[in-house]
């Protein structure tokens, strides 16, 4: 049985997006799953192929603010897909702030100058909750 966790990632910055998928790699090594990323860089993307689309599922969902076509990632349906399965990633606290009121509690702070320290934490983040998540297929 291949069991799958499926992570939605909504992040525009590429260097960011190659980090955190760099320590997902790591993670994954020798691991009773394995993840299916969906990546999705800009805020038109999540409302056409996500938040109208009754097939979509995730596991867990990396939800950062701005994108480059000067909209939000925030158009993003928190409430339907579940607040507990969405980690802010936002480099700005007020946005992941902003997210908390929508009942998101995790969040971990960007910061540009430190990528690797801020792809460390949000892997930490998603191991821990994939412990609390059953090893059942998905």
């Amino acid at each position: 049985m291949i069991i799958t966790k499926t992570i939605l990632i909504l992040e525009d910055d590429l260097k960011t997006l190659s980090k955190i998928i760099g320590h997902l790699a790591k993670l994954e090594e020798d691991q009773p799953y394995y993840f299916s990323l969906v990546v999705l860089t800009d805020y038109l993307q999540v409302e056409n192929f996500v938040n109208h689309n009754p097939k979509a599922k995730f596991d867990i969902i990396l939800l950062d603010r701005d994108c480059k076509l000067g909209g939000s990632f925030h158009v993003l349906d928190i409430e339907k897909f579940g607040a507990e399965k969405v980690i802010a990633i936002s480099s700005v606290p007020k946005f992941n702030e902003e997210v908390s009121k929508r009942g998101v509690k995790k969040s971990v702070l960007k910061d540009f100058m430190y990528l690797d320290e801020f792809a460390e934490e949000v892997t930490r983040t998603i191991e821990g909750m994939i412990r609390e998540m059953p090893l059942s297929e998905n």
